[in-house]
């Protein structure tokens, strides 16, 4: 579904992305774990076009997306929920979900039946469902992620990056999102995971890599880097996870 080959990505002369290859089957929820500057907000950034990538190729669904602008993208299917949120904070939270599913009222993406989705999308968020008329900048912290990650669902995408969905959030929050996760998992929504969260990333994901410097260092299917060693020792020590 979307295949990430020899990705390298760099801000001015300084290389991050060294070659990096990786793939999300369609249906199935991948995790991207490592420490902070190791790479991994740089990756989303490059496979959803807000980066040009130096190398490499990204392919949606078969159709070659590399650098192409990211409403492009969008349109293609692929919806990113990107860290630090990012919502429209003068608008209602109504109005920033129906902005997620804006390609499909312009027929740039299959329109679908948008006010069942809405209602779907309000269902599976209830703390957005109490307020759908509120200004979105007036919601916590944790409410916005909701909303953001909400409104990469109102696309009604192929697949869906999440980038470091509980940074900031208080542990009950955090617990919150990744009941979620799970529940869109559960539906078969395509899923690439950043978290920094790597146990609790690894419990809900099918597959996981490990993001070292900008190379990816070890790969497999979550339940076995769950106990390699060197995984433990590096991102599962210290409290991680809840």
């Amino acid at each position: 579904m979307l295949s990430i080959s020899n990705l390298q990505a760099s801000y001015g002369k300084v290389e991050v992305l060294h070659g990096i290859s990786l793939d999300v089957p369609k249906g199935k929820l991948v995790t991207l774990i490592g420490s902070n500057g190791a790479g991994k907000t740089t990756t989303m950034r490059a496979i959803s076009g807000m980066l040009k990538p130096k190398g490499g190729t990204v392919t949606l669904d078969g159709k070659d997306i590399t650098g192409a602008d990211s409403h492009k993208i969008a349109r293609a299917g692929l919806a990113h929920s990107p860290e630090g949120r990012r919502v429209f904070a003068s608008m209602t939270v109504t109005d920033n979900l129906l902005l997620g599913a804006f390609p499909r009222f312009t027929r740039a993406r299959p329109r679908g039946d948008i006010k069942h989705d809405l209602e779907k999308a309000l269902e599976l968020f209830p703390r957005l469902k109490e307020r759908q008329t509120q200004l979105a900048g007036t919601l916590s912290g944790g409410e916005q992620q909701m909303l953001a990650m909400a409104r990469a669902v109102m696309l009604n995408p192929e697949v869906i990056l999440l980038d470091e969905p509980s940074m900031g959030l208080a542990p009950i929050l955090v617990e919150e999102v990744f009941k979620i996760i799970s529940r869109l998992k559960s539906e078969g929504v395509t899923m690439l995971l950043v978290e920094q969260f790597a146990a609790a990333a690894l419990n809900v994901a099918d597959y996981g890599y490990v993001l070292e410097n900008g190379t990816i260092s070890v790969h497999g299917p979550a339940a076995s880097l769950k106990t390699d060693p060197k995984v433990i020792a590096a991102y599962l020590g210290g409290g991680q996870g809840h």
